[in-house]
């Protein structure tokens, strides 16, 4: 097993999520569902989502090398760029999303209706999400399938297990541009990496 290639799933999907919609989103179903059953139910979908992320970047690494490389420059580089554009963005406009989106899709629910509830609000709200396709050029470029799954669901479980324990404090401490930057930092030094590779 790579742990490098897990650590760099890992911190790669950590800081794109940290101030994505995922972080917003499960802390307001904390707001309206016990927060252990909301864990559960996002954990799930992260699950869902990470398998058929890993299983589509497994089918991509069959691709000539040079093919998989240029595409994941790319996905790396569109990821810097909306990183970049989200954080200029938020800098602009300071006043938060309160997540009222998410908040009209939790109805009064207990027990496993809130896991489940939680489970479709994520599953629909991170469908096709940069994190989504970071994990697929991930697999694809380090032929790792087993260790970019580990990484990067440790990482979604880590972004919603800090949302619904300490999100409000979080969100008033860490100004959310920061975070963005952060990771559409970390794009671009993989980025750096795979060109390196390719002229090299």
């Amino acid at each position: 097993m790579d742990l490098a290639v897990a650590a760099i799933a890992f911190g790669t999907i950590f800081l794109v999520e940290l101030p994505d919609k995922t972080f917003l989103a499960t802390l307001v179903l904390s707001t309206r569902y016990r927060p252990l059953l909301v864990w559960l139910g996002v954990g799930l979908a992260f699950a869902v989502q990470t398998t058929i992320a890993v299983l589509l970047g497994h089918a991509a690494s069959f691709l000539p090398e040079e093919v998989v490389k240029i595409a994941a420059a790319v996905l790396f580089l569109i990821g810097a760029f909306v990183l970049l554009r989200e954080a200029r963005a938020h800098q602009r406009d300071a006043a938060a999303d309160e997540g009222q989106e998410f908040a009209e899709k939790a109805k009064p629910a207990t027990g496993w209706r809130a896991v489940l509830a939680s489970f479709l609000v994520l599953l629909a709200a991170e469908w096709g999400d940069l994190s989504q396709l970071l994990t697929i050029s991930l697999v694809a470029r380090y032929d790792a399938p087993f260790e970019v799954f580990l990484g990067a669901l440790g990482a979604l479980l880590a972004v919603s297990g800090l949302a619904v324990l300490a999100g409000r404090t979080l969100m008033r401490w860490l100004p959310m541009h920061v975070l963005f930057y952060a990771g559409a930092a970390v794009c671009l030094v993989l980025e750096a990496f795979l060109i390196w590779e390719l002229l090299g």
